[in-house]
């Protein structure tokens, strides 16, 4: 998928908003909280314009029993991606809007992507510094699958400042 950086947008926390009130209809009691997280959660920062979003579940296993639901509602049901304990769905194809990755109440990874957002939001500085290699990275590869990578290294030095 093509790499789509652009700017920062108020109307991403309302479409989190929006979707939550939507999922809330289908997974109901099973749903602890959901988090906005990522840079579309950080006011100022450029992003590629998919809402990341967190759902803390109480049995991870049951996530599984709505996967029907969710591609009714247009998700594509992906699995765990990569991440044990994660199940991961997407929302609109080539032009996505949406990423939901659902995690048990006690997975360490719930964590480390609060810990990461709570770090931005505090230091304006960082998210800024954040901005700009992302968009240097936006012009120098044309793909996600390339983009997404080369961010990793600079992502976990930000992590380990933000714990």
């Amino acid at each position: 998928m093509k790499v789509r950086l652009t700017a920062y947008s108020a109307k991403w926390k309302l479409m989190f908003e929006q979707e939550v009130q939507l999922l809330r209809t289908i997974f109901g009691d099973e749903i602890i909280s959901f988090e906005h997280f990522g840079s579309t959660s950080i006011p100022g920062m450029k992003a590629k314009p998919v809402i990341d979003m967190m759902g803390i579940i109480n049995d991870i296993e049951k996530v599984d029993t709505y996967n029907e639901q969710m591609k009714f509602l247009g998700y594509e049901v992906v699995g765990d991606w990569g991440i044990e304990g994660r199940r991961l769905f997407r929302k609109g194809g080539d032009n996505r809007t949406h990423h939901i990755h659902f995690y048990q109440f006690d997975n360490p990874q719930i964590e480390r992507h609060l810990a990461f957002r709570e770090y931005l939001l505090a230091h304006p500085d960082e998210a800024k510094r954040y901005s700009q290699f992302k968009e240097e990275l936006a012009n120098k590869y044309y793909l996600t699958r390339d983009y997404s990578p080369a961010k990793k290294a600079f992502v976990s030095e930000m992590e380990k400042k933000g714990t």
